[in-house]
């Protein structure tokens, strides 16, 4: 069985660092985080736990699919819906795909909200 609590603690850890430039906020009661002022579907990443997994969810994929360039199959595969993937475990390996994947999605993401960094 895996440890859900310390997959979603780790999922928010790799959110951490956005978080000076994002808001708190909900969509369909799914905490998530937004650019400031945006609407509640331009969020950033919402997350969301079930019995057997957690869900990251990261609707700017559809706009940015380019993010997912470089990632893995495995990491691919963890893709279960329009933009959500989908985490039983988190080893090393999908830990470091989720925080590149993370980086290169807030690039686009924070472009366009902010323009060029």
């Amino acid at each position: 069985m895996a440890d859900l609590d310390a997959v979603e603690a780790r999922i928010w850890a790799l959110l951490e660092p956005y978080r000076d430039e994002l808001e708190e906020a909900t969509i369909y009661g799914i905490p998530s985080l937004r650019w400031p002022g945006s609407g509640s579907h331009d969020y950033f990443a919402a997350v969301k736990r079930s019995a057997r997994k957690v869900s990251l969810y990261a609707i700017a994929v559809d706009t940015w699919p380019e993010s997912l360039e470089g990632s893995s199959e495995r990491f691919r595969s963890l893709r279960t819906g329009r933009a959500t993937f989908s985490f039983a475990s988190l080893d090393a390996e999908l830990d470091a795909e989720l925080e590149g994947f993370l980086g290169r999605l807030y690039q686009r993401y924070r472009e366009h909200h902010a323009g060029p960094s």
